[in-house]
Parts: structure tokens; C-alpha cells; sequence
């Protein structure tokens, strides 16, 4: 189906292609999602992009913000939770032009910003999204 024929997703839409990628993790990852927050916005803001370094607010499909499972302790306290954003028109934009489906470039996204929860390289994330779905 070509993505011009039917409506973008929603915010809502979008959050539960989010929820559902986290609740397909593998036990041992998804144990430690309980507390991400996932969120959706139609842009990053422009401190979002300045702490990625990132000049367009076209150019930022998600964002992890958090301290990785890696540094945490469980003497922490205060901080605020993990987040996940999502960016709407974003990720509406690579879908057109990609064609990719909408579900899988959630599901992407949402996975590499997870891998970052966890300290993951790229190679590790790479693993990670290859096994959601497999427990």
C-alpha cells in the first residue's frame, strides 16, 4: 500500500506500536523497561537537538533520555524516570519516503532508543531487535 493512501498514525497509534514493540522484549530486557517512559511528540524541541547535536528538527526520529540500566544504582533517588520520545512528523516523513511500514519503523526506533537505555553498542542493538518477538 503506498503510505499518500491512508491517514499517518496518531500520537495514540503510535504509543501503542511503542508499548507493543517493549512488551515483544525478551523477558530479561523488558524487566527493565517497567520504568521508561514513552511519550510522542510531533517534534523534538530544540534542546532536544542541540543535546544530540542535531541542527533539524526533521532529523530525529527518537531520542532516549535517561541514565543507562549500566550506571544506575539502586542508592539513586530523585532522579526523574528513563523517557523514550517518538517524533510524529518524522518518522511520517521517512515512511513516505521510505515506504517502510509505519509499525516496523516504530518498531525500530523504538528498539534502538531502548538499546541506549541499556548502554548497547550498535551491534548489540542489532541483536536486541532481532530477537523481539522470540520469548
Amino acid at each position: 500500500m503506498n503510505p499518500f493512501d491512508r491517514a499517518p498514525p496518531t500520537a495514540a497509534e503510535m504509543e501503542t506500536m511503542a508499548r507493543a514493540t517493549i512488551r515483544a522484549m525478551p523477558g530479561a530486557f523488558r524487566e527493565h523497561m517497567t520504568d521508561v517512559v514513552v511519550k510522542i511528540d510531533e517534534f523534538a524541541s530544540r534542546e532536544q537537538l542541540d543535546a544530540v547535536d542535531i541542527r533539524s528538527k526533521w532529523n530525529l526520529t527518537g531520542l532516549y533520555e535517561g541514565r543507562p540500566v549500566s550506571e544506575q544504582s539502586m542508592w539513586d533517588s530523585g532522579d526523574m524516570p528513563p523517557v523514550i520520545s517518538l517524533f510524529r512528523q518524522p518518522l511520517i516523513r521517512e515512511w513516505r519516503e521510505t515506504g517502510v511500514d509505519f509499525g516496523d519503523l516504530v518498531r525500530h526506533v523504538v528498539i534502538h532508543e531502548a538499546g541506549h537505555h541499556f548502554g548497547f553498542s550498535d551491534e548489540e542493538m542489532h541483536a536486541l531487535e532481532d530477537s523481539v518477538g522470540e520469548d
